[in-house]
């Protein structure tokens, strides 16, 4: 069976850099799957799945569902992500904060790419981009040192991912977005207020402090991010594998 459309998975599409990610690939016409725990009242999706990717039955639903409608599948974007640990640094995160963390972040990836590498293989073309971050690179221990850690894992898979499945005509990628504006972002700030008694205001600038400083001035947007995604999704970045883009308006002090 032929298409004209390209397929894109996008999972964490329901909100932040994800649905912005989603909404890139369907204005330009591309049959876009969205996955989140919750369906949002809009979006952009040719069909939306609410499956929680952070089990192993959410994963297969996801798959099952894929493979019955579709026989073949060109793009994969996981984004599907983030942290809900308490402040507190490494002695609040109990053995399961640290399992959830891990399971989110880094083995949604793990098993989904498992699961749909038979949708991608026959046609010996694709891309998989796995949404990582700076953390990876400069871990914040208050409140986020498992998600860093679990981020930090990520872009390793990918990396080695993209050895394997290169000379198989699959190109694996990861994208490390700093501070973007999202609802997971404010989210995190009033987690981080609520556990010092600060107020947003304060708990916002000590975040951004404590990355030390956004050289651009302000946080990334989530569109900006998604343009990052797209080109790399495309046949203009050909030649682009197991690489790791930084996006964080110089956030990151080292080369």
């Amino acid at each position: 069976m032929t298409h004209t459309q390209t397929r894109v998975l996008v999972t964490g599409a329901g909100q932040g850099i994800g649905q912005a990610i989603a909404d890139y690939f369907a204005q330009r016409n591309a049959a876009v799957i969205g996955v989140a725990r919750h369906i949002p009242a809009q979006h952009n999706c040719q069909h939306f799945i609410a499956a929680d990717l952070a089990t192993t039955e959410g994963c297969q639903q996801v798959a099952d569902s894929l493979m019955a409608h579709w026989d073949s599948l060109e793009v994969i974007v996981h984004v599907v992500g983030g942290s809900t640990s308490p402040g507190g640094g490494v002695l609040a995160l109990t053995d399961a904060l640290w399992q959830q963390e891990l399971n989110l972040n880094l083995l949604s990836a793990v098993r989904l790419d498992r699961l749909l590498l038979p949708l991608l293989l026959p046609r010996q073309q694709g891309a998989i981009i796995h949404v990582s971050s700076i953390q990876s690179k400069m871990p914040l221990h208050e409140s986020t040192l498992a998600y860093a850690a679990a981020k930090a894992a990520l872009t390793n898979y990918s990396k080695g991912l993209s050895r394997q499945l290169g000379p198989l005509g699959i190109r694996v990628n990861a994208v490390s977005p700093g501070y973007t504006a999202t609802q997971a972002a404010e989210a995190l700030v009033a987690r981080l207020a609520a556990h010092a008694g600060n107020t947003l205001e304060q708990t916002r600038q000590q975040l951004m402090d404590s990355l030390g400083g956004i050289d651009l001035g302000r946080p990334n947007r989530p569109e900006e991010v998604a343009a990052l995604v797209g080109f790399l999704a495309s046949p203009e970045a050909a030649a682009i594998h197991g690489v790791d883009y930084v996006i964080d308006g110089g956030t990151l002090p080292t080369v």
